[in-house]
């Protein structure tokens, strides 16, 4: 079968490797659509410690299953699924509480599992015990499904700042997933939403998902303006969905009293360290959290949002490329041109 495999940093070769038979509980699915992720871009310029040279990566996908192992009841041969990547390990303390985003091993497909970015992936037994592997609604297409996945961090998120009814929900950083909070915030209790973005062009992009404001925080008095527009209160929700030291510090200024900040978006390893005013914390009583990844549960309450029209995942797609087109594909994701990249194997 034909693979883009990561051989090194900076070493993508479209080559064709072994397609894998499945053994007992195991499937294997022909994929049909994966996704570029920045935590993709990230890998091959930076690496991971999960990741081990050579690897396909990839891990927003869908597919139809090709053949299914003994003793597999979940799927059967012909069923179109959507596949998450966190796979819980099912047996530690975290897993076996309903928190495998805390899971010491923390196996993703695309990390330690192989990925999407080939013509074929096997699903091993323990993700489709454990794993976020689940049929697509009838209707939906393989683009749309494959963005559950990040669909279901962001759900993730917002249920970790306990976004509710009646909530201002403001999110700094207007990529895929930050515009994905907009519409997800709406139908998890918003009732405004502002949006943040130091990049215009992205800024623009993001206007056609609807929040109620959008502001540049680029401009000069963008903080007076904001909590003026919020008559000084600030927002309960902030979700600083980028990897931004700067964006991190400015959340605490416009934390309203008892707010929930959530610094989802990581920051890199040559990031600065970043210097919180922990009176702001204490005085606001606010609370700082963090999330990262998503569980099953999340990644099938996506699918039903996007099946339901809460969350409107065909207007995300700006560009897609075939597997042989990888490198372009990647350099257009990079580029930030649109919202998310396609691949077809």
């Amino acid at each position: 079968m034909k693979a883009a495999v990561l051989e090194d940093i900076d070493t993508i070769v479209v080559k064709e490797i072994d397609k894998e038979k499945p053994g007992p509980g195991e499937v294997l699915v022909r994929v049909r659509s994966c996704a570029i992720c920045g935590s993709d871009i990230r890998i091959m310029h930076h690496g991971n410690p999960r990741v081990h040279f050579p690897q396909v990566v990839g891990h927003e996908l869908s597919g139809v299953v090709a053949e299914t192992g003994e003793g597999v009841e979940k799927v059967k041969v012909g069923d179109r699924v959507a596949i998450g990547a966190d796979v819980p390990c099912g047996k530690c303390y975290w897993c076996q509480n309903g928190m495998g985003t805390n899971c010491r091993i923390n196996y993703a497909i695309g990390y330690q599992f192989p990925g999407g970015f080939a013509e074929y992936i096997l699903l091993n037994e323990l993700t489709m015990s454990y794993g976020p592997v689940h049929r697509i609604p009838e209707g939906m297409s393989f683009d749309e499904a494959c963005l559950a996945e990040p669909l279901a961090c962001a759900i993730n998120g917002l249920e970790m700042a306990q976004l509710g009814v009646g909530d201002t929900l403001a999110i700094i950083g207007a990529g895929p997933i930050g515009c994905m909070m907009i519409e997800m915030g709406r139908f998890m209790g918003a009732t405004r939403v502002m949006m943040i973005q130091r990049s215009p062009h992205r800024l623009e992009i993001a206007k056609k998902f609807g929040a109620d404001d959008y502001f540049l925080s680029s401009e000069e008095n963008f903080l007076d303006n904001f909590l003026e527009s919020t008559e000084g209160e600030g927002a309960d929700v902030i979700m600083v969905a980028c990897g931004s030291p700067d964006a991190q510090e400015m959340s605490l200024h416009m934390a309203r009293h008892r707010a929930r900040i959530n610094y989802f978006g990581g920051l890199p390893a040559t990031a600065r360290p970043i210097t919180l005013s922990s009176n702001l914390i204490h005085y606001k009583e606010c609370m700082v959290l963090g999330s990262h990844g998503s569980l099953p549960r999340h990644h099938l309450k996506a699918l039903k949002a996007i099946e339901s029209g809460m969350v409107h995942t065909a207007e995300f797609i700006s560009h897609t490329f075939s597997l042989d087109e990888i490198e372009k594909a990647i350099q257009n994701a990079e580029s930030h041109e649109g919202l998310k990249v396609i691949v077809h194997p």
